[in-house]
């Protein structure tokens, strides 16, 4: 560890703790995350290893914080892992709040169009490769401001899903952006639950606050319901049979235009197709990506953004072998 320099403490999560820091021989600004290792007889516990190939299979994509290397070494005699990540300066929750907090402070639509793209990029991109995240919230995606670029981070809870899906401890997901079916106990769920994240994602960067600020999971689904209309048999079969189903309070969708004057048909549109209750009608990432929302965003300049940052690590890769 003597090649960084650490700057600061920038926080701790369930893994271990995050500093900032630099990187003696290039002077750039990395992330170490510590990893706090319970070490088994056979070495390095299997579930750091797959998180590390996970997020090294995964680093190749623009829209996903890149894992730079692995460190691993001794401190107070007792083996530690350190995580060398891309460092950004900000995250969205900071990024959109930065001109003013709430709907008097509304975002370029553009800004919007770019970032909900970008996102629904790096989770396609999850999916294609047979993870799912299940803790996405804006806290959890980082925004170079030089190139107006976001990643999505802390892909610790991330999961290979297989077929048939493997039963998931459901308390997983942060609240506010959770998606129904766990709410009500499923153990089946799959790539649509990122979906409905992003739907709230979405949804805050329009209104400026979040859509559903539930304190509890009962308080979390008397939100969506209220606002998206109680669900039964006929607009999601099954509903009914989830574990933590009871009677609730019966209330009709409202009308999602009212809720989001500024938003354009097609943005309303590709909400209700992300608040979908039904897991198996919700739209997925890669439908997303062509949805008529995007018709007029500039996609080339996204994909450059991805391109020019590929093209930049294969040079410094060639560079190294060089030397």
């Amino acid at each position: 560890m003597d090649a960084y320099e650490k700057i600061e403490k920038i926080g701790e999560g369930t893994y271990g703790k995050v500093y900032k820091a630099r990187d003696i021989n290039t002077g750039k600004l990395v992330a170490l995350k510590k990893c706090r290792l319970e070490m088994e007889e056979e070495g390095v516990p299997s579930t750091t290893l797959r998180e590390i190939s996970l997020l090294q299979m995964l680093s190749d994509s623009n829209h996903i914080v890149k894992l730079l290397c692995v460190e691993h070494t001794e401190e107070n005699n007792k083996p530690c892992l350190y995580l060398v990540f891309e460092y950004l300066n900000t995250d969205m929750k900071k990024w959109m709040d930065r001109n003013g907090k709430g709907p008097a402070h509304p975002l370029p639509t553009m800004h919007i169009k770019s970032m909900v793209y970008q996102l629904i990029k790096g989770v396609a991109y999850c999916h294609m490769h047979g993870v799912l995240h299940r803790d996405l919230k804006p806290q959890n995606l980082l925004v170079d401001d030089e190139k107006m670029c976001l990643k999505v981070a802390d892909l610790g809870l991330g999961r290979h899903f297989s077929v048939p899906l493997k039963s998931y401890t459901h308390e997983i997901v942060t609240l506010w952006y959770r998606a129904p079916e766990v709410l009500l106990g499923a153990t089946h769920y799959a790539t649509p639950v990122d979906m409905w994240s992003v739907g709230c994602i979405f949804a805050e960067l329009v209104r400026k606050a979040p859509l559903f600020p539930g304190d509890s999971e009962y308080q979390q689904l008397l939100h969506i319901f209220k606002l998206l209309g109680t669900p039964n048999e006929d607009t999601w079969p099954g509903v009914t049979k989830l574990r933590d189903w009871h009677e609730w309070p019966q209330w009709q969708p409202q009308d999602l235009r009212r809720i989001f004057p500024t938003l354009e048909e097609a943005g309303i549109d590709l909400l209700k197709r992300m608040f979908a209750y039904d897991p198996a009608l919700r739209i997925s990432a890669k439908e997303a990506l062509n949805h008529p929302y995007f018709d007029d965003l500039d996609k080339v300049a996204v994909d450059a953004l991805e391109s020019q940052e590929v093209r930049d690590r294969m040079a410094e890769a060639a560079a190294a072998n060089v030397h």
